[in-house]
C-alpha cells in the first residue's frame, strides 16, 4: 500500500476547482471569502491527494449536499470498498445534481446494499483460475498478475469489489515468486496483464520489481497494465514513473473511462506523457445505467479518447457483481450503443462491446447482426443505413 508522504518541496499547484468556499480537505480551510479559484498547497502532488481522500460521512458533509441514499449508502459503506475520494477527482463533481455521473461513480448509495439473485461473489470466475495465489490463467496465451487491492477511487460499481478495497500491503515477494515460477514454467504465456486495484498506486520502485523480473522470461512478449489512475489520479503520471516504464517495452496499457466530463486538461497531459514515452493506451468502459448509457454520451466519449490519443478498446456490459444491480442495462442497449457508433463515425471510434461469461466464459463479444443470410457462393448483407447489399464468394 502506498505510504503518502508530503514533499518536502510543494509543487506547483493547480486550481481547487469547482471545490466550495469554507470547503475542509485534509485539514485544510478555504475561508469562505476566498476567491473561487484559489490555489491548494501540494494539489499536483500526488501522494497528497492519495493522503487526503475524502473518506468519511462527516468529510463530504462539508463539501456537499447529500441526499438520504447517499448518507445511508456512506454509513454502510465499511471496510472493503469504502467511499475515497480524490480531491482532484472530487472537483470534478456537480454538487448540485445527485445524478451527475462522476458522482454516482464515487458516492455511495443505498442501492449498493440491494442484492439480486444474480449477482455473484466472484463474477468472472477469476478464483477459479487462479493456480497460485494473485494469479489467474483463463486464456491460452495470457495470464492476469493481481499486484494490489488498493486503488486512488473506489467505483462504486467495481468487479472485483470482493477483494480490492481493504488497503493492504502490495504483493509480498514470496507471493510474486510463486506467480513469477508458474508463468516462467508455462512457455504458452506470451502476455501478462498487470492489474488489481490499481498497480499504479504502487511506489515506482515497486512497480518496476516486477515489470523487469517479468521481462526477463523468455516467452513473454508484452506487459499490459490496467489502470484507472490516469483518470482519478492522473498527477501520478509523473516524469519518474513514465522514465521507468519506458525501459520496459513494449508495455501497453489499459485505462477506464466512464464518462467524457472525465477526459479534462490534466487527464489528456497524463496521457500525452504516456504516448509520448511510445505507450499505446487503449480504453475499458463499463456500460453503466445513467451514467454513460446514452449513444450520444458514449460517442462523445470515443470520440474525446481519440483526441487525447487513446484508441477506444471494450465497452463491457457491467458484471453480475454483488451490490450493482442499479448500474445493470439490457445487454440490448450496448447493442444498439454500438450500432449508433459503426459508420456514424470514424472505425478507428468504434470499440468492441463484450460480454464477460459468469462464471469464467471469458469476453464474448455481443454486435449488431449486419450479416442477413448466406447461400451457396452469396451472402446478404446490411450497412449501417439498413440498405441490403450481396457479396458474391469464389466459386
Amino acid at each position: 500500500m502506498i505510504e503518502p508522504s508530503l514533499s518536502s518541496e510543494p509543487p506547483s499547484s493547480n486550481l481547487a476547482r469547482n471545490l466550495p468556499s469554507s470547503a475542509f480537505i485534509g485539514g485544510l480551510i478555504i475561508a469562505p471569502n476566498e476567491q473561487e479559484d484559489a490555489d491548494l498547497p501540494h494539489w499536483n502532488d500526488w501522494k497528497w491527494q492519495v493522503k487526503n481522500r475524502i473518506t468519511t460521512l462527516d468529510e463530504i458533509k462539508s463539501l456537499l449536499s447529500l441526499t438520504p441514499e447517499e448518507e445511508e449508502g456512506i454509513k454502510r459503506s465499511g471496510g472493503r470498498l469504502a467511499m475515497a475520494i480524490t480531491p482532484y477527482f472530487f472537483s470534478l463533481i456537480d454538487k448540485t445534481d445527485p445524478d451527475c455521473p462522476i458522482r454516482k461513480q464515487s458516492v455511495p448509495r443505498i442501492n449498493e446494499f440491494s442484492i439480486e439473485n444474480c449477482d455473484l461473489i466472484d463474477p468472472c470466475g477469476e478464483d477459479n483460475h487462479s493456480p497460485v495465489s494473485g494469479l489467474v490463467h483463463r486464456y491460452p496465451d495470457r495470464a492476469l498478475l493481481l499486484v494490489t487491492d488498493s486503488c486512488a477511487m473506489y467505483c462504486r460499481y467495481c468487479t472485483r469489489r470482493r477483494m480490492v478495497g481493504d488497503e493492504q500491503p502490495p504483493m509480498s515477494i514470496e507471493r510474486f515468486e510463486e506467480a513469477f515460477k508458474y508463468i516462467k514454467s508455462k512457455r504458452s504465456i506470451r502476455d501478462i496483464l498487470i492489474s488489481g486495484g490499481d498497480p499504479l498506486m504502487l511506489k515506482t520502485e515497486h512497480l518496476e520489481y516486477y515489470l523487469k523480473k517479468l521481462s526477463s522470461i523468455s516467452h513473454i512478449d508484452i506487459i499490459r497494465i490496467g489502470t484507472r489512475v490516469p483518470v482519478t489520479l492522473p498527477m501520478r503520471v509523473d516524469e519518474e514513473l513514465v522514465n521507468m516504464l519506458k525501459k520496459y517495452h513494449p508495455v501497453y496499457m489499459s485505462v477506464h473511462f466512464s464518462h467524457p466530463k472525465e477526459i479534462t486538461p490534466d487527464v489528456k497531459n497524463a496521457c500525452s506523457m504516456l504516448a509520448d514515452a511510445g505507450i499505446p493506451l487503449g480504453s475499458q468502459t463499463v456500460l453503466l445505467k445513467g451514467i454513460n448509457d446514452k449513444p450520444s454520451i458514449m460517442k462523445r466519449l470515443m470520440q474525446k479518447l481519440l483526441s487525447i490519443r487513446v484508441r477506444p478498446y471494450y465497452i463491457y456490459q457491467c458484471d453480475l457483481a454483488v451490490g450493482t444491480g442499479h448500474f445493470r442495462t439490457p445487454v440490448s442497449v450496448g447493442i444498439n450503443i454500438i450500432e449508433k457508433l459503426r459508420g456514424h463515425t470514424t472505425g478507428y471510434a468504434v470499440p468492441t462491446f463484450v460480454v464477460d461469461a459468469p462464471g469464467g466464459g471469458g469476453k464474448i463479444p455481443v454486435s449488431p447482426t449486419y450479416l442477413i443470410s448466406q447461400a451457396k457462393g452469396k451472402v446478404t448483407l446490411r450497412n449501417y443505413e439498413g440498405k441490403i447489399f450481396e457479396y458474391f464468394e469464389p466459386a
